[in-house]
This record gives C-alpha cells, sequence and structure tokens, in this order.
C-alpha cells in the first residue's frame, strides 16, 4: 500500500506522528504513546515532536521508531501579548521548520497523523499536497471559542471576557481557517475522538468529521492488582473520591470540593495545578470542610492503588470531550460519578456501569456517594462497564486498524 515503497520490501504505508507537545503528558499525550507499538507493526512509522518527554523517549527506543526533534527550542508562550498576536503559531512553524530529518524525508511519507494541541497545527504549513493528512481533534480550541479557560480556579474571570475574546480575533480567526482549509484540502480527514467531539467540531467550524476513539492502557490499568502495585499509597484520609486532571475550573475542581461539603469523604487531587490555584483550593477545601491531598503526577501503578482504594473517583469537567477516566475506573473496578455533560454519556450508562448526575444537585451526589460504597453494585458497575469498553474496541490495536481504514479510504494507495 506504501506509495513508494519501504526499505527491503517493506509495503506498509509510511506513516509519521506528529504533535506539538508531550511535555504535559496528560490524556492525549499517554494515548498516543500506548498506541506506537501498535501502530509500529501496521505502518512504517516515525514521530514527530517540538517538545518531547521521557515516556515518549523511552517508548521510541524501545521499539525502534526514528523520533525527531527542533534544532529550536519551544514551549507554549504565557504571555499575553505573544496570544493576541498568535506568535505561537508563527514560533511553532519556525520549529517544524528546524526539525532537518522531517523536511528533508517528507517527500517519502505517504501520510501525516497529526494530534491536535499547543503547536501542532502550524505543521499543515509544511506537508506536501499530495500527502494524506488525519487530524486528530480532541476538541476545538477552547479558548478560542469557549470561556472556560479564561475564568480562575474558582470560575470568576481572570478578566472581562467580551474584551478577552476581542483580543483573540485574529487567532480565532486563524484557527478557523486552518481547520476549514484541512476539510478541504485533497486526500485529508478530520475526527474527533467521540460523537460529542465531532458534533462541536461541526458546530464551530462547520465542517464534517469522523471518530477516532482513544485507547486504554491495559497493562496500565488493571481489574487485579499487579505484582507492584502497593497495597496502599500514603495520602488521602479514607473514605475518599479520587479526581484526576490539573486543578481549574474547567475540570470541575472547585465545584467537586463544594459538592463533598458535609459528605464526610475527602478529595485526593491527581494533576496537581498551578501554585496559586492549588492555595485557593487548600483554603476553600478548610472553609468547606473537606479532606484534599494533592499529587502532581502518579506512576501507572500508585495511581492504580489510589484509584482502587477510593470509594469513587469523580469528576465535574466542564464538556470534557471524551474522558479516559471513567474506563479506567471502571477497567480497576471503582465506581464512576460524573457530570452528566459531553463525552461522558459515552463511556458510563447511568445506573449500569457508574452515574452521571445533574451538576448542581449535590444531594443527588452523596447519594451516589453512598451507592457506591456497596458492594454488590461496584461489581456490577465494573462488570459492565468492561463489557462497554471491549464492545467499543477501546485498545490500541482496534484504534491502529481504524486509522489504517482512514487512511486508506482518502487516498490513492
Amino acid at each position: 500500500m506504501a506509495r513508494n515503497g519501504g526499505e527491503d520490501g517493506d509495503s506498509r504505508m509510511r506513516l509519521l506522528i506528529a504533535k506539538g507537545s508531550f511535555a504535559p503528558m496528560g490524556g492525549a499525550e499517554r494515548d498516543i504513546i500506548r498506541n506506537l507499538p501498535s501502530l509500529s507493526k501496521r505502518f512504517s512509522l516515525s514521530v514527530a515532536t517540538l517538545e518531547s518527554s521521557a515516556e515518549l523517549e523511552s517508548v521510541c527506543r524501545e521499539i525502534g521508531v526514528q523520533l525527531m526533534l527542533p534544532s529550536l527550542e519551544w514551549s507554549k508562550s504565557n504571555s499575553v501579548f505573544s496570544r493576541v498576536l498568535d506568535s505561537d503559531f508563527y514560533k511553532a512553524l519556525d520549529c517544524w521548520k528546524s526539525i532537518a530529518e522531517l523536511i528533508d524525508g517528507m517527500g517519502e511519507l505517504d501520510c501525516v497523523h497529526i494530534t491536535s494541541g499547543d503547536g501542532s497545527l502550524a505543521i499543515l504549513e509544511i506537508i506536501p499536497d499530495d500527502i494524506a493528512v488525519h487530524l486528530h481533534l480532541l476538541e476545538p480550541h477552547r479558548g478560542l471559542h469557549e470561556d472556560v479557560l479564561h475564568r480562575g480556579i474558582d470560575g470568576s474571570p481572570k478578566r472581562n471576557l467580551g474584551v478577552t475574546k476581542a483580543a483573540l480575533t485574529l487567532a480565532r480567526r486563524r484557527d478557523l481557517a486552518t481547520i476549514r482549509e484541512l476539510s478541504a484540502r485533497n486526500r485529508s480527514f478530520i475526527s474527533g475522538n467521540s460523537e460529542f467531539t465531532s458534533s462541536r467540531i461541526g458546530d464551530v467550524y462547520g465542517v464534517r468529521s469522523g471518530i477516532l476513539l482513544p485507547s486504554l492502557g491495559v497493562d496500565e490499568f488493571t481489574q487485579s492488582p499487579s505484582t507492584d502495585e502497593p497495597s496502599k499509597v500514603d495520602g488521602p484520609t479514607e473514605p475518599y473520591v479520587v479526581t484526576i486532571g490539573k486543578a481549574s475550573w474547567v475540570k470541575g475542581t472547585w465545584e467537586t470540593i463544594s459538592m463533598l461539603e458535609g459528605s464526610g469523604h475527602s478529595l485526593a487531587l491527581v494533576g496537581g495545578g498551578d501554585s496559586e490555584d492549588l492555595d485557593a483550593l487548600i483554603g476553600h477545601a478548610k472553609d468547606c470542610g473537606v479532606g484534599l491531598w494533592i499529587a502532581p503526577r502518579l506512576s501507572s501503578v500508585d495511581l492504580c492503588s489510589i484509584i482502587r482504594g477510593a470509594v469513587a473517583v469523580v469528576s465535574m469537567a466542564h464538556s470534557e470531550p471524551f474522558g479516559l477516566t471513567p474506563i479506567e475506573a471502571q477497567t480497576v473496578g471503582t465506581p464512576a460519578l460524573f457530570v452528566d455533560e459531553g463525552g461522558f454519556r459515552e463511556t458510563i450508562s447511568d445506573g449500569k456501569s457508574g452515574r452521571l448526575l445533574p451538576r448542581g444537585d449535590y444531594s443527588a451526589w452523596h447519594d451516589a456517594l453512598k451507592e457506591a460504597v456497596e458492594e454488590d453494585i461496584r461489581s456490577k458497575w465494573a462488570e459492565n462497564g468492561r463489557k462497554n469498553i471491549s464492545m467499543k474496541g477501546l485498545n490500541p490495536d482496534r484504534f491502529s486498524e481504524r486509522l489504517e481504514d482512514i487512511f486508506i479510504g482518502v487516498s490513492n494507495f
């Protein structure tokens, strides 16, 4: 199927995986990394990024995949002026151009799979028109098309929202134009990571998109404790619930603490956050009488131990595009209690594999916490959740197969 034919008669399509930054090592980055071994079997694979991570470098070495990095240093700017002038786009473009191996080898590629995120979309400027392109658009740029990222940890606007929207006009127009131009490009395809995301792509950009589901790390989240998983991680005061993600308004961290007031449960926050936000959260937790334990990032085995010991995994995130956390909780066997919004509706069946709850009805959340301690309910929800995960094919092999089908569909191989 390869356009030019690989080395030693390798007929696999030559695929470049590209993402602006792996530094955050959140759900998006972990999903790409866990899929690389399977992708390397189906494609002749290479990876390019502007900001690497130890985890990415380790996997690429292990499976013998070329990892290409820029000669110029790139990181997302925190400057207001940079955002207003959209200078990060040009900075990212210069960095992509500085990857000599990428520029020299671009003509040998058959296809490019881009995962959205900071710095990612600028690579479109240097991809020749005859190369098939797939964009995994995990969510429309929320900083440009919504206000949730422009609110402080407690939900109050960081600055006048009208002024902020006006100031970001240039960046917003570029984002809209980039996605629409890609959609109109020959041999290209855009996928969301859920039905909800695909719908949002249509609403924001006015273009069609498909769905490419993420995958679950079966070795990372296990039904039974692995031999190296600690029986207990020192930290949260029992009984406790877990929420995962960098502390922010969009992740619903403040609201989760508010909800727990009077429930008798403490909160384990995995994902850390900015120091000012964490200080505010600690004060809010004290005011609410809620115990709070914070971990910036945990290894998979420690995270599994924290989840396994929890009454529930909870999230009040605002319109989460997909959210791997519910299926991770279901795999481990801990109840998933999530707000009835966004992509959570696609991985939780209310009352069957967890609970989908109204954002503001704290009494309903407290009732769900009482349900979550019942062993028969815990077992039933976990079993049904695992069946759903299996039915959806949320694993690296199916991800790779689906991506190959996408490229076959848009290419003339």
